[in-house]
């Protein structure tokens, strides 16, 4: 796993503990990101009812793993529970939290208000990375609760930062749009790929070499879109030649219901199901 090793300031200079509630992909991966920025793990909380092995090991190295109880204030608690679990998980912060403490949710469909109501008088920032943090390069869009303070919001940062890029919205209603492009966009990715290397197999390709082909241009296109100062379109027009192949495919991708109208779609269901999950 490929994380950024800055040593970061607010990180290592933690006054507080910084709780992690919830240890699954998404929490794993922020809390590895923390570590690679100089978190110390002694001021690491876990509280995970089924660790994995490299979570348990953190208690050599300081962490605490499922107190009954906080020792000492808590800067922060970052909540990476599943959104069907919350209310019964975030009744475990009540021991740990203070009035001066960040709530940092990364619950899909959770509302800053919901947080707010479960745990009172605390500052709220709501965020939505996707699966890419897993190897430090997500994206994460956060919004911050009228409570949250400059500092705190430059903390909620650098915490979500550890896992890839950030971005802030002043709009909460945009969340689930967010969720519908960012949060879910790649397994649209994976689709894509997967359905390239159906195509690929289809046109007379071996298996193996469809899916390898497949994988490699998805990446490697998407690395080139990353360092480019030129955007998707001009990208694109640089593949394709008029009258070449490229164009002829394209024209079935661009044409009536083809990729542009399938992806707008999609993102508007996701949309309204994140809308119907927040209820």
């Amino acid at each position: 796993m490929t994380q950024p090793r800055r040593k970061d300031g607010l990180l290592r200079s933690l006054p507080g503990r910084l709780v992690l509630l919830g240890a699954g992909k998404m929490g794993t991966a922020l809390l590895e990101g923390w570590l690679a920025r100089g978190l110390d793990p002694r001021k690491l909380v876990v509280l995970e009812p089924r660790p994995s092995a490299p979570i348990k090991a953190l208690v050599r190295r300081g962490a605490a793993l499922n107190p009954e109880r906080g020792a000492g204030p808590t800067t922060a608690v970052v909540i990476a529970v599943k959104p069907q679990n919350a209310s019964e998980a975030l009744a475990r912060l009540a021991p740990f939290v203070q009035p001066a403490t960040l709530a940092l949710s990364i619950m899909a469909g959770r509302k800053i208000e919901f947080v707010a109501r479960a745990l009172p008088g605390l500052a709220v920032v709501r965020a939505m990375p996707n699966t890419p943090a897993a190897v430090g390069c997500g994206i994460t869009v956060a919004c911050a609760g009228a409570k949250v303070s400059a500092r705190q919001r430059k903390l909620a940062s650098e915490l979500l930062a550890a896992v890839g890029q950030v971005e802030w919205i002043a709009d909460e209603g945009l969340m689930d749009a967010v969720t519908a492009v960012s949060g879910s966009g790649p397994a649209y990715v994976f689709l894509l790929a997967e359905a390239m290397t159906q195509a690929g197999i289809a046109a007379g390709l071996p298996a193996a070499l469809a899916a390898r082909l497949a994988r490699e241009t998805v990446v490697g296109a998407g690395e080139l879109l990353r360092r480019s100062d030129l955007d998707a379109p001009a990208l694109r027009e640089n593949v394709t030649s008029p009258g070449g192949t490229t164009a002829a495919a394209l024209e079935v991708l661009t044409g009536p219901g083809g990729l542009r109208e399938l992806l707008t779609r999609a993102v508007a269901a996701a949309t309204r199901r994140g809308r119907e999950l927040a209820g």
